[in-house]
């Protein structure tokens, strides 16, 4: 089982064999439990002397609410930690673990540190002794083993959501850096500025094919002025992008071509026969209103 999986749809039992989890594993935790139940204020006192050091600490938990808040929820996290009832909703709620931790930031590391002193407070600090030697090696291993399928879960919980943060970051980028905009009535302008790579080659095209397949535009103006450098590659992913809209019944207009770079696009050998061109963007929104007048007064 891959845990690129969505958690909600995670089959338990396979989690469960796959971190070697079994339920004489799962009698053991909850017998061990009892050994350590009423020591729950010890655990936080301990916890919080050792998170107070880490460099998180004031960023994340010196709220007294946040604090009670977290408090709570890590005794209620433990308490059905030691119950041992491994159900679908225990993931679930261990997936919220690693979303929530990806919402407010708090890096990874400091959980699986997190993680770690409370496996070691949990089996060797709060620990009274009281269980036979073997019983109570059993029972560290099954804490232990339990505690790597929670961190598994959370783990990819938290990826997940970062991955969808970076998404929308991605689509909000890419959405500022190819502005697309209907100024006209079947007339579209993209002002283009800074460098073009073949990603963002790629993302223009899709912007641009999408604009124009939503507003069902017959014109595109395609203003490069603002274009750091034109060299070969970029040259061709303009023409890949004028030839695009072509087949889908839209005309491009290349606006900006300064004298350079017409000089520069010459000397790169680039067939700009079939590509409509202006020095300016003035000229091309002249030339696109015109054209949508002679179509006005021809319908």
């Amino acid at each position: 089982m891959s845990l690129d999986e969505d958690a909600h749809t995670t089959n338990v039992d396979k989690l469960m064999e796959l971190y070697e989890v079994t339920e004489n594993d799962l009698s053991l935790i909850q017998n061990y439990g009892k050994t350590i139940s009423a020591k729950g204020d010890q655990f936080v006192k301990i916890f919080y002397e050792w998170l107070e050091k880490q460099s998180e600490y004031k960023q994340y938990f010196s709220d007294p609410n946040t604090m009670e808040r977290v408090q709570g929820l890590q005794g209620k996290y433990w308490t059905e930690f030691f119950k041992a009832k491994i159900n679908q909703a225990y993931v679930d709620k261990r997936v919220k673990v690693g979303d929530t931790h990806a919402r407010i930031g708090l890096p990874l590391p400091t959980y699986f540190a997190s993680m770690n002193i409370s496996l070691r407070i949990i089996t060797e600090t709060l620990y009274d002794g009281s269980l036979d030697d073997s019983i109570y090696a059993e029972s560290v291993k099954a804490v232990t083993r339990l505690i790597h399928l929670d961190t598994a879960v959370v783990v990819a919980a938290f990826v997940k959501r970062i991955n969808k943060i970076i998404s929308d970051q991605h689509k909000v980028m890419m959405e500022m850096s190819t502005p697309v905009t209907e100024i006209w009535d079947d007339i579209l302008i993209l002002p283009l500025v800074g460098i073009i790579d073949s990603k963002r080659a790629q993302d223009i095209m899709t912007a641009v094919l999408s604009k124009i397949a939503e507003t069902h535009a017959r014109k595109l103006i395609l203003d490069i002025s603002g274009v750091a450098i034109v060299d070969t590659a970029v040259a061709n992913h303009i023409i890949k992008i004028t030839k695009s809209t072509k087949l889908m019944g839209c005309t491009c207009t290349i606006s900006g071509i300064s004298p350079a770079i017409a000089q520069t696009m010459v000397e790169l050998g680039i067939n700009v026969v079939d590509i409509r061109t202006t020095a300016t963007l003035k000229d091309a929104l002249q030339s696109a209103l015109s054209d949508n007048q002679v179509v006005i007064h021809n319908s």
